[in-house]
This record gives C-alpha cells, sequence and structure tokens, in this order.
C-alpha cells in the first residue's frame, strides 16, 4: 500500500526517485509489483514516446534516445546579383543534443520496463522543450533505502531541495501537474515516478490555481543510437559492470536488493582473478587478509566524503595505495565492462564529459533528461600497461652489449641479504646454545624444554648462547626451487658499481620479453648467490670447474661454495637442503646454514624477485616514469 505522505491526491500517487540509482530501481519495481495502479505518469515530454517505448525492447542492449536542438538558420528572401555579393554567411546557433539514457539501472525505465510487462497504459507527461535545463543538487547516497522507508527519505529531503529556477523548469512543473489533472479524470489509480527534486513543486502546482496554458515548443524528431561500450561510464548511473549484474539478477531471478555493495566485493573478485592470470608470477598475492584491509580503506575513504557507498575515485585510489597500479587498471577496466554489449544494427554516438559525438563525426553538447547526482571527475595517475606494438618496438630497439640494475631494487635486495645473514648468524649461535641450572642470573632465558624435563627436581633451567664466532660473506637465495631451466633462460654474473654492494650471480627469467618502458625490462628472480664484500669472480655459467653439476641451483650453490672465504653459507630456501646440496658443501669444506623461506612475507618476497633491467646507466634519469610495483 503507498503511503499516504506519497498521495497528491485520492488518485494519483508520485514516487520520488533519484535518477541512475540501482537502489531507487529496485525500489520502483517493489512498489510497482506490489501495488495496482492502472497508469504511469514519468517526466518525459511525448515526443520521446514512440522512440523510447520501442527502445526497451533493445535491453539489456544500452541505447539513448536523443532529441536535437539549434542548427544553421536561413531565411527565405528574393535574390539579386547584388545581395548574392553582399550576403554575409548565416550564423549556426549551437546544435545541443538531449537524450533518454535506456538504463537499466534508471528507475523510470524501470517503471517503464515493467508497465509494458503488466500492460499499464504509460503516458509522457513533461513539457516539449528544445534545449532542456537539467536541475541537479546534491542528494543523500541512496543505499539509506535499505534501512529507510522511501516515504521517509523524501520527507528527510524535504528541507533541502531548493526552489526551482525562474524559466523552463517552472513551466515543466506546471505542465505535469496540468497533465496529472487531466490523466485524473480518465484513471483511478495513477503512479507518478519522478525525481526527488521535483515532486514537491509538482504537487504544489497540482494544488495551486494557475491553470494558464504551457505551449509546448517545435522540436526535432528523435532518434535511438547505440552507445560505444568504452563509453558506457559517462552515460550510465551506476558502473556499466554493476549494471550488468543488475540486469543479469534479473535476467536469472536472482536477489539484487543488496547489489549496490554486494556488486563492488564482485568487482573486486573477478578483477582479482583477471590480475593473477594477466602478470602471472609478477602479480601481488590478494590474500583475503589484504582484500578485508582494502574495504577497511574504501570505508574509510567514504566516511571522509559523506557517503555509505565508494565511487568509482574511492575504489581506484584504494586499489592503488593497497595493491598497486596494476590491479588499480585491472579494476578500472573491469568497472567499465558491460556484459550484454551487442550489436544491434543501429548507428553508435559515442559519450564523453558532458559530450557526445554523433555517427557523422560532430560533437555536440549533451544533456540526460534524467539527471541523477552531480558527477565530479578527479584526476588520479596510474601506470599504464605497454601495448604489444610498444613491447615490440622497445626490444628492436634494445642494445644487447649494455645493461645495468635499477639501484632503488639493489638497495631492496641489499637490506633483505643483510637481513638473511643475520638470521643464519642467529640460527648459528642457536646450535651452539647450552643449558645450566638456574643459579643467579636467566641469561639468555628460561629454557623451557630443559625445565620440563627436570620438573620432578623442581629446578629451573636457563640457556647459555655464546657469541657467535666467524662470519658470513655468501648468502644464496632460491626463491624457485626445483627450477626449470626454461622457465630462466638469462643467467649472468654482476660485479658490484660500488663497495656497498654485492658481487650478484643469478637466474632469471627473460627480461625482454616483458619490456615495461623504452630501455627497461623485466625479470624475476629464480635465485641468486651474493658475495659481500664485492669481489671479481669468473662468470659462474661458463665456469668449467662447475660443469659437474647438473641444475642451476646446484650450480649457483657450487659457485657459492667455490668462491665464498667463510665455513659457512646462508641458504634461503622453501625446504631444507638435500643430500645433494650437501655433498656439494662437504666437497669445499663448507656449511650450509638454511634460513626458512616461509619466515618471510611473500608479499615481500614477490616484490624482491622482481628485477628492472635497464639499457645503460643512461635510462636510470626516465626510469622512475615507467617503473612501478604490481
Amino acid at each position: 500500500m503507498h503511503s499516504d505522505f506519497l498521495q497528491i491526491s485520492p488518485r494519483i500517487s508520485v514516487l520520488p526517485v533519484i535518477h541512475g540509482s540501482g537502489d531507487f530501481a529496485v525500489q520502483v519495481r517493489q512498489t510497482m509489483l506490489s501495488g495496482q495502479f492502472d497508469c504511469l505518469a514519468v517526466p518525459l515530454p511525448p515526443s520521446f514516446q514512440t522512440g523510447v517505448e520501442e527502445a526497451l525492447e533493445i535491453l539489456p542492449g544500452v541505447t539513448v534516445v536523443t532529441q536535437l536542438s539549434g542548427g544553421p538558420s536561413f531565411s527565405a528572401t528574393d535574390w539579386t546579383p547584388e545581395s548574392d555579393a553582399d550576403e554575409p554567411e548565416p550564423e549556426n546557433s549551437a546544435r545541443v543534443l538531449s537524450y533518454v539514457p535506456l538504463d537499466p539501472c534508471q528507475p523510470v525505465i524501470t517503471a517503464l520496463r515493467i508497465a509494458v510487462q503488466e500492460r499499464i497504459p504509460r503516458y509522457f507527461i513533461d513539457l516539449e522543450t528544445a534545449e532542456f535545463q537539467s536541475v541537479t543538487h546534491g542528494l543523500p547516497d541512496a543505499y539509506s533505502l535499505k534501512r529507510l522507508p522511501v516515504e521517509r527519505f523524501a520527507a528527510s529531503m524535504l528541507p533541502m531541495i531548493p526552489k526551482l529556477p525562474n524559466g523552463q523548469p517552472q513551466q515543466r512543473v506546471l505542465r505535469m501537474a496540468q497533465r496529472l489533472r487531466e490523466l485524473e479524470q480518465k484513471h483511478e489509480r495513477i503512479l507518478l515516478v519522478c525525481s526527488i527534486l521535483e515532486w514537491p513543486w509538482i504537487k504544489a502546482a497540482y494544488h495551486s490555481a494557475d491553470n494558464s496554458p504551457m505551449e509546448d515548443e517545435a522540436v526535432e524528431e528523435t532518434t535511438t543510437y547505440i552507445v560505444e561500450p568504452q563509453t558506457l561510464m559517462f552515460m550510465l548511473g551506476e558502473l556499466p559492470y554493476i549494471t550488468g549484474l543488475y540486469e543479469l539478477a534479473r535476467r536469472e531471478l536472482n536477489d539484487d536488493e543488496n547489489l549496490s555493495l554486494d556488486g563492488i566485493k564482485e568487482l573486486l573478485v573477478e578483477a582479482r582473478t583477471k590480475y593473477k592470470a594477466d602478470l602471472k608470477q609478477q602479480a601481488r598475492e590478494i590474500t583475503p587478509h589484504l582484500l578485508a584491509t582494502y574495504f577497511r580503506y574504501v570505508r574509510n575513504l567514504c566516511l571522509i566524503e559523506r557517503r555509505m557507498t565508494p565511487d568509482l575515485y574511492t575504489l581506484i585510489v584504494a586499489a592503488q595505495q593497497i595493491a598497486g597500479d596494476q590491479f588499480a587498471l585491472h579494476l578500472a577496466e573491469l568497472a567499465k565492462e558491460y556484459p550484454f554489449t551487442v550489436p544491434l544494427g543501429l548507428d553508435s554516438i559515442t559519450f564523453g564529459i558532458d559530450q557526445a559525438r554523433l555517427p557523422g563525426g560532430d560533437v555536440v553538447p549533451a544533456t540526460n533528461r534524467l539527471p541523477g547526482q552531480p558527477i565530479e571527475w578527479r584526476h588520479c595517475e596510474l601506470q599504464r600497461k605497454a601495448s604489444s606494438q610498444e613491447k615490440q618496438r622497445w626490444q628492436m630497439q634494445w642494445n644487447p652489449y649494455s645493461q645495468c640494475s635499477w639501484p632503488p631494487e639493489d638497495v631492496a635486495i641489499e637490506n633483505f641479504r643483510t637481513h638473511v645473514k643475520n638470521s643464519a648468524l642467529t640460527l648459528l649461535g642457536n646450535d651452539l646454545a647450552k643449558s645450566e641450572k638456574f643459579s643467579t642470573s636467566l641469561m639468555d632465558g628460561l629454557d623451557m624444554r630443559e625445565t620440563l624435563r627436570n620438573w620432578h627436581t623442581g629446578d629451573l633451567y636457563v640457556k647459555l648462547i655464546p657469541p657467535t664466532r666467524g662470519n658470513l660473506d655468501c648468502v644464496v637465495m632460491l626463491f624457485d626451487s626445483p627450477a626449470d631451466p626454461r622457465d630462466y633462460p638469462w643467467r649472468i654474473t654482476w660485479s658490484a658499481e660500488h663497495t656497498d654492494e654485492s658481487t650478484l650471480a643469478l637466474f632469471a627469467t627473460d627480461f625482454q620479453k616483458e619490456m615495461v618502458g623504452p630501455g627497461i625490462g623485466l625479470a624475476n628472480y629464480g635465485g641468486a648467490m651474493f658475495l659481500f664484500p664485492p669481489r671479481h669472480i669468473p662468470e659462474i655459467w661458463d665456469d668449467p670447474r662447475l660443469d659437474y653439476t647438473t641444475t642451476l641451483e646446484e650450480r649457483v650453490l657450487a659457485a657459492a661454495c667455490l668462491h665464498s672465504h667463510e665455513k659457512h653459507i646462508a641458504l634461503l630456501s622453501e625446504s631444507p637442503p638435500g643430500i645433494a646440496w650437501k655433498r656439494i658443501a662437504q666437497k669445499y669444506r663448507k656449511k650450509l646454514i638454511h634460513v626458512p623461506l616461509g619466515r618471510f612475507s611473500q608479499a615481500m618476497i614477490q616484490q624482491l624477485r622482481l628485477v628492472h633491467v635497464l639499457n645503460g646507466q643512461k635510462v636510470r634519469s626516465y626510469a622512475a616514469e615507467f617503473i612501478r610495483k604490481a
């Protein structure tokens, strides 16, 4: 039963909506299917009725019904030779396009679809205007409808609804009120679906004594176009992906009441899947914990902007901060995808910010006849992924005789090498720990194992860890073991550029297959050996002394044992060294200290494995413009 508060008269009910809102589209459907109405009135002029109702049959394919105004003005005069020479060129008045979007999330379009389905008469009651003047105002988040009845939502808006400007907006309201009086003579249960900014003024005009006739302006015929898929973002009220979910739920009879939020979760999950499939090993691990952090960040940004649901800018900024540019790009690309885009044999129109390009190539200002929330366009800088043509050109320009590393990555991997070395020294000291009965000092802490073993005696035992003797000058990191040689064709030994760097021998993926900029390639470490302090060593991949090894890992380990000056070698790997690796160490009278890879954050390890290769030191001057972490 429709609320008495939303009654204009005993025969006329009004449902105020926010145009372009999926939540209000759901509310319209619930109201129309639960009530009994014999007439639907919408705030569109009669000239659009035929085009809009024909376009309803094309849904879920998104179209627009357009109407042009303005154009060249001509006058008929008698021709003379003198007038032909002196007559100025005709002045062209600006052409303006007004359009009705056939958007599945438009409440008015939803009402028309249901009216057609239920065979309810439909009336377009707005004033015919050649140049439509849009009226917008900041409105509350439509998600409030989940907890608030529509009549309370409308009542809470009354103090904030501004008065309509003089001129066309007020004339339109008067015309709609007059048409409602006419419809009241023929129908008993009329439903008016209109903007929440217009309904109190329509009600006031209905009860006023102003019956002055409103004359329709001369207008051109309407034209229906299909919208270019890449520009749906500029025309739809909701994100194209979310709009597709609403239409999919309608087709499959699924619940769509919470799609304004659940759809964002689906968007994130599918973006994560495409991100992993595209970047493969280079992709960050988007864990449930990271997604929870992302949604908390989105919530905080929404609260700062006084919103309940996020807009696209909020989603992209949060994705960039939490998971990097590439994930944010995948999210942005997926958000503008609409799954029901199909060729319809109609001419296409391309939308931009408040403008549109017609099939003939003319660009004209565009005005939506069902304006929703005011839109604010903001700037967000993301590093795009290079196209295949750009990658091919950069590969052809590569100089094979010049390459170097990217200094910020050198600092990160050297800091990590130092951390692994210190962890190995700690483990070496733990192996020499002793236990003794507690007397006067706790030494290096309580030895719980020995204390429990002697629980029956009532004595306490403490640990005594002697100072570590010796040092480590070699760290081996094996990120992927067993490593497939076909995955890691790039093998090289790099000398240090200064005393703060290690001598580095590595095997990695082919950086030329993943070009990220001119003279910038991206590889993925499979394994590496670090010698510090740095010193010159022969190329380990050509050294005949190491030809007895059979795998990439064995060759790196053998080179570490061969060139290390210390007795111990730190080994970072997922599993402890096997018999073959221990035999290699014993051959050179070395001992491997295993540091488990699982002790470190997998997200950090994934980022450390990325190595950018530059085509000479000159590339360092601009490499920061192209290098962004995934």
